[in-house]
Formats: C-alpha cells, structure tokens, sequence
C-alpha cells in the first residue's frame, strides 16, 4: 500500500467574528509535507474540542495564531511510517498528540508555546498528518482511539494542575473542588479518586449533579442554588479547613468564590475562562495574600507529564468521558456548534475511520 501524499483538512484562515465557525473550512487534497529523519506519518482516527478550538474562529483567542493553520490539538491515531532516525515508534503504533509540540519536560518557556497544535502550527483536524517523534505520545493500552484522542489537552491539564508543582502534589486524603462538567474538571475527578483524595464537585442542574456523583464526587453543589459555593464547599471540607486543589475554570466570574474555598497553602490552578474574561466582582491579586494561597497558571503540560498520566490511565484503567454524540469528519463544524451550546458531557469527539478499534 502506497503512502498517502495529500489530506484533506480543516482550515482556520480568519478571526474575524463575523465569520464565526465559517471561519474553519473544509479544504481537500492538501499536500503533506515530506517525511523527515525524526517525523512520523500520522493517520488520524479522532479528534476531540476544546474550548479554545471554538474561541479561536470566533476571533476570541487572546494568544498569538499564524493563520491560516489546520484547526484541532487533540488528536489520536496509528503511525503509518517513520523516518530513518525514530527511535520512540515504529509502524502501527497508537499514537495521541502532544498539544506544545516543544514541550519536553520541565517548566515551559516563551519559545515553546510557538509550536502549539491548531494555533501556532497545524493541528489535528485532518486526516493524515506528520509530526515530529518528540511531538506524539504512546496511546494508553487500554484506551479506544476516540478515548484516546481526548487526552491531549483536558486531561494533562488536570494532570498538570495537581501533579505539576511536585512540592504540592496531590496526596490521598486531600480535598479537590471542581468547577462544572467540562472536560478538564471530568478529569480531575477521575484522577483524583483514583489517588484516594475528596472530590467537592458544582454543576448548574440536578441531572448532572446524578453524574458527578455516579462518576465519584463526594459532594456536589448546584451553584444556581447556592451562589455562595465557595463557602459552602470549605464548610463542607474536613475540619472546615477549606480545600487543597480547585480547579478553576471560570475564571474572573467565579474567582472570588474559588479564594473563599481554598485551603491556607492551597492551590487554585487556573484552567480558563469560561465565565469570560471579565467580571464585576473580579478579585484584586492581593486576594491571594488574604487567602494565603497559590494561584497557578497552568498551560497544558509536558510530555513527560503526558506519559506519566498515561501510566496512571492504564494502571487504573481510567476512561475518558466521551459525550454520547459523536461527529463525522465531514460534519466537523456540526461537533463545534453542538459544544458551543454546552450540550455535551464529556468530551466532543470527532471520528475519522478506525476509531472505535
């Protein structure tokens, strides 16, 4: 079987707002580029969305783009072919993307976010694509290539926010606070069950408060009811003492409620945005003094803290959640308006062939 040459790929060419999702077009038989000494030749099986896929077409994306570029990060596939010097793959290997393509091991730098998938370089949402070996990471073995290609942003990121300071890594015993149904919060209660620790999850409604709970949070707090969470949830803590992790998502709109919740020496890693990027009620950074806490930037994670999840994924066989509508390739913009309108739990995925096996 002949190698293929050319892919078809969804392509961000502009951010202007009023193009929306239009924005992102379908172009066919683009040419891939050559195999280099240290690449590998990717078939691409499924994609899962982020928040900031839809952000970025809509012209909201605050980091840097190098348009046009093929849209996606999260990605899993098998190798089709590998340069003369790969070391790490071989052919018919499973493979997920790494979403900063330069980021190794250690803290990241300036330099490195210039090679972030479907922002800075092509990304995923294509049917074959080359990348560099230090680019992929080994798929968990216990994972489908759907499951598998939701790994490269939400889950590190949970990964990220409570292994990634490893004087503050995540204890059993410890108490985690996410925020709603995303995918990072998703995982972050999977990860942190599975390491013995207390999960005080919110959510807005009484169905997904049943989801959390049967997916292991310890407490849910509808937030629409109590828009004082983040005292309820230290109340809720042991000895009252408020919690060790939050996972913060929000942003602006739902920062002062995470400061009342966190613990002294606590950590409140901050994901996102998804409340927008401003607020009234919007806390001075010295609320992090009065708090006596950490507050934590976390972008994605490194390959090092990718397999080193994986490992934890396969030890105890944790599952992504994938939210039970799926998309095709060709009905890509289809999977971006449906989690533009928040009707997903779990992760959006979009399926290209093979991606149940």
């Amino acid at each position: 079987m002949s190698l293929p040459k050319t892919t078809d790929s969804w392509v961000i060419h502009s951010t202007e707002t009023s193009g929306g999702f239009n924005n992102v077009k379908l172009e066919k038989g683009r040419p891939l580029p050559a195999l280099g000494e240290h690449d590998c030749l990717v078939q691409i099986q499924a994609v899962s969305l982020n928040y900031r896929d839809l952000v970025i077409p809509k012209g909201l994306y605050p980091l840097p783009l190098n348009l046009p570029v093929v849209a996606c990060s999260d990605g899993a596939g098998r190798v089709l072919a590998v340069g003369p010097k790969v070391t790490q793959f071989e052919k018919g290997d499973k493979v997920a993307t790494l979403f900063t393509q330069a980021h190794q091991a250690g803290p990241i730098t300036a330099e490195m976010t210039a090679t972030t998938l479907g922002g800075a370089v092509d990304g995923t949402l294509t049917q074959y694509a080359v990348f560099p070996e230090s680019g992929l990471v080994r798929a968990p073995s216990n994972l489908t290539p759907t499951e598998t290609g939701t790994l490269t942003c939400a889950p590190l990121t949970a990964w990220n926010a409570l292994y990634g300071l490893e004087s503050k890594a995540l204890r059993p015993g410890q108490v985690v606070l996410t925020q709603g149904t995303g995918g990072v919060s998703l995982a972050a209660i999977q990860f942190a069950k599975a390491a013995g620790a207390t999960v005080i999850a919110t959510t807005s409604s009484a169905e997904k408060a049943k989801r959390l709970e049967k997916l292991g949070a310890d407490v849910v707090i509808n937030y629409k009811e109590d828009p004082n969470w983040g005292e309820t949830a230290k109340r809720l803590s042991p000895g009252k003492a408020g919690v060790d992790f939050v996972i913060e998502v929000g942003g602006p709109g739902t920062m002062e409620q995470s400061l009342k919740a966190v613990k002294m020496e606590g950590i409140i890693a901050v994901i996102g945005f998804l409340g927008g990027p401003k607020a009234e009620n919007e806390p001075s950074p010295l609320a992090a003094l009065g708090a006596g806490c950490i507050i934590r930037g976390i972008l994605i994670g490194s390959k090092a803290q990718m397999n080193a999840m994986n490992r934890a994924i396969e030890a105890n066989n944790i599952r992504p959640l994938v939210d039970e509508k799926t998309f095709s390739f060709e009905n890509a913009l289809e999977a971006y308006e449906y989690q533009w309108q928040q009707k997903q739990f779990g992760k959006v995925v979009i399926q290209l062939p093979g991606a149940g096996v």
